[in-house]
């Protein structure tokens, strides 16, 4: 059984192991693939691995050993559904393997926002605190999180983590959600009628749904004009959930007071993003999944999933 695993280095720049993979077959492992890479490092692979690798139907079409395509992350965007079923292609994907760590991220996001400590930990380093007539200074404000409104769209694996996070500091969480009304109830948690009323009251708003045709640029003029000035937007879930250009101006017109985003609509972000030069915006480079733990997690049900279909059985397929 022949293994390729397309683009390895995200998942594990060399801190993880890939011997149970390597228990199960042939196995050859490739930082990164080019597109123009694919079909001579995929030739006569029965098994793909692929993170970002893009594996459309004429890939398909010109690897006729291919039987299995395993994504290495939950989306699965990348892989050509339709004609993978057609050509009885079994596609599996890595699900809620990271929620522990994306929801730390919206937290470590929400935390730095209010309380802005990096910022003050390096004003001491450069000398502010010794200079100081007084005991403490600030050179931010500190935002208090009790008794805020947490507005979150979304309330899949990572959003209810992120709504448990929020009520532990005393936050009142409202949701645009799917899920019945008897359900939040239960979770203490209060369901939002619409978009306007969750952007307009929350203090706080965090996006974790799936960016589709309706998504995209959720977050808009009309939406950013509605929030509170004093509100802040984090977004670890897909970058073109939000108008950057959009967000942008919000925050340099000061119509919402702060923006954290794990996640860019170029990434990396050739072309630049206005988002970088925003005034207020924070940005880590899409690594609310990556921690050891979650990786090594995705390593393992990767392992388990190519297991199962070499078994004969069906594990977490698309």
């Amino acid at each position: 059984m022949k293994i390729v695993i397309l683009d390895g280095y995200t998942a594990n720049p060399g801190d993880l192991s890939w011997d149970g993979l390597r228990e199960l077959g042939e196995l050859t492992v490739y930082d990164r693939t080019a597109p123009e890479e694919l079909l001579s490092r995929a030739n006569g692979a029965e098994v793909l691995l692929t993170n970002k690798v893009i594996i459309d139907a004429s890939s398909m079409a010109a690897l006729p050993d291919l039987r299995y395509i395993g994504v290495l992350a939950t989306g699965y965007n990348v892989v050509d559904i339709v004609e993978a079923h057609r050509r009885c292609i079994i596609v599996t994907n890595i699900p809620a393997y990271s929620t522990m760590s994306v929801a730390q991220m919206v937290m470590a996001h929400l935390l730095n926002i209010t309380n802005q400590v990096a910022f003050h930990a390096e004003a001491v380093r450069q000398g502010d605190w010794q200079q100081s007539l007084d005991f403490s200074f600030t050179k931010a404000p500190l935002i208090e999180l009790d008794g805020l409104t947490f507005g979150i769209v979304g309330l899949g694996n990572i959003g209810g983590q992120v709504a448990l996070m929020a009520q532990s500091m005393g936050m009142k969480v409202m949701a645009v959600s799917s899920k019945s009304e008897e359900v939040l109830s239960q979770l203490g948690i209060c369901r939002a009628k619409n978009y306007e009323q969750l952007f307009s009251e929350s203090d706080v708003v965090s996006l974790h749904c799936p960016l589709t045709d309706d998504t995209r640029h959720l977050v808009n003029r009309e939406r950013l004009a509605l929030m509170k000035p004093t509100a802040i937007l984090i977004n670890t879930g897909r970058g073109p959930l939000l108008d950057e250009q959009a967000v942008a101006d919000a925050l340099a017109a000061g119509q919402i007071y702060a923006t954290g985003v794990d996640v860019l609509t170029e990434e990396p972000p050739c072309k630049g993003s206005p988002l970088i030069t925003a005034p207020r915006c924070y940005i880590t480079p899409h690594i609310a999944w990556a921690s050891s733990a979650a990786r090594r997690r995705l390593i393992d049900i990767a392992t388990s999933n190519v297991a199962a279909f070499l078994r004969g059985e069906a594990l977490n397929c698309i």
